[in-house]
């Protein structure tokens, strides 16, 4: 389905664009994935909207059947990619959870700003984006997925969250979609978007 609209103060949540995940192997080219969700910081940054990037230096420690989760991490594993553009107005969350919002104080930092959306993009589809989605639609944010910019290990973990998951936690697009839906917001002033992006 198409995104129908997003609010004034929507926010951009980008999950996990980090050297240690970007190099591992993905369902879909990873190069198309991080080119879209930096168009959309970089549109959403145009707009005096919020951007947030998210980076994971850890995990849970909850006993699973799968056993304990064992990172990898070469020095710079948790370096955000240099594709991201970051700024010094961008929002930093670093997790240890799945989702962005467990245990970071994001919710507080975003309706502070007045946010009452957010879009999530990043990498996995079913792992950290569908975890910060479920999180942030259980908490009263609206949520938008566009779902050309995210990826996952498999294709089958990306269909069955694109396809069976969010529609139930959100509206589901493409990034057009979302930049559409972006320049049919009205302006800010000036010195606000100024304000916003200092």
């Amino acid at each position: 389905m198409p995104v129908t609209t997003l609010d004034a103060a929507t926010a951009l949540v980008v999950i996990d664009l980090q050297q240690g995940i970007v190099a591992t192997p993905l369902a879909h080219p990873v190069e198309g994935v991080v080119a879209r969700s930096a168009e959309l910081a970089r549109a959403f940054r145009g707009r005096g909207l919020p951007v947030v990037l998210v980076n994971v230096a850890g995990t849970p420690q909850g006993r699973t059947d799968a056993g304990p989760v064992v990172l990898d991490r070469p020095e710079g594993w948790t370096e955000l990619i240099p594709e991201l553009e970051r700024q010094p107005g961008d929002i930093l969350v670093t997790k240890y959870a799945r989702s962005a919002f467990t245990a970071t104080g994001l919710a507080d930092r975003l309706r502070e700003r007045g946010v009452t959306q957010i879009v999530v993009t990043g990498i996995a589809t079913s792992g950290g984006v569908e975890s910060t989605a479920r999180d942030a639609h259980e908490q009263g944010f609206h949520v938008t997925l566009p779902g050309d910019a995210m990826t996952d290990r498999t294709a089958e973990r990306h269909d069955h969250s694109v396809l069976q998951v969010f529609p139930r936690i959100a509206e589901t697009g493409s990034t057009q979609d979302v930049l559409d839906a972006l320049a049919s917001l009205p302006e800010l002033p000036e010195s606000g978007a100024a304000a916003d992006r200092s």
